[in-house]
């Protein structure tokens, strides 16, 4: 699963790169590294589920 998030997130900045999303946070190419510091932060969160379960 968090291969899967991640290959998702990570189409997700290339598009941002190519042609802005458009959500809100998210007009400029440049916020692409908003959605890197997502990717961290669910990967983070992840990580620590898993070592409580």
């Amino acid at each position: 699963m968090t291969k899967l998030i991640g290959l998702l997130l990570l189409l997700a900045m290339i598009v941002q790169i190519i042609k802005p999303i458009g959500l809100p946070g998210l007009q400029l190419r440049a916020d692409f590294w908003k959605l890197a510091v997502l990717a961290f932060v669910l990967w983070a969160i992840t990580l620590l589920a898993r070592d409580f379960t």
